[in-house]
């Protein structure tokens, strides 16, 4: 009798130890930390908005939204679906320009899927707050983008602006 106790029970504790390891981890960070965005070059961020706004206003860009972090976008197309995790990985198709010229530095042919923690500090912090199905225009101060470094053909302290499609 004692043994057969002892395993009805092992084998329910067991049971659960390996179900509970199947579960999918709740885990959805959607705010960068503050000492990410804090670490942004402050000086040069005042000044990228300023140019960012300026080109806001010369090109009567309307329903601007200002985040808090300094960063402006457009939701061109308000979508219905979840919104992405930190943790997440997203499916987009893209379009990235220069603010200062409008020349196309890059663009995704089909949808490309990225984790979102590992693309550049804009992205992370704007697209948890985005609708799946949402089309986006993101205008970047360069320190949410690549800052002082230069990458592929994109300059150092570039702002920069993006048509993200969220699918």
């Amino acid at each position: 009798m004692t043994y057969w106790f002892f395993s009805k029970y092992f084998c329910l504790a067991l049971l659960l130890f390996v179900v509970s390891g199947c579960l999918k981890d709740d885990t959805c960070t959607r705010t960068v930390s503050q000492s990410r965005i804090n670490a942004v070059n402050q000086t040069k961020l005042q000044s990228d908005i300023e140019l960012i706004d300026a080109h806001i206003a010369q090109n009567n860009i309307q329903n601007v939204v200002v985040d808090p972090s300094g960063i402006r976008y457009t939701i061109d197309v308000q979508g219905q679906g979840d919104q992405p995790c930190l943790e997440s990985a997203v499916t987009v198709t893209y379009r990235g320009t220069f603010l200062s010229s409008g020349n196309e530095f890059d663009k995704s042919i089909s949808p490309v899927t990225f984790s979102l923690s590992g693309l550049i500090l804009g992205w992370q912090i704007i697209l948890p707050k985005i609708k799946r199905g949402s089309s986006i225009t993101l205008f970047l101060p360069s320190g949410y983008g690549y800052g002082n470094v230069q990458v592929g053909s994109i300059p150092p302290n570039s702002n920069l602006v993006f048509e993200i499609d969220l699918l």
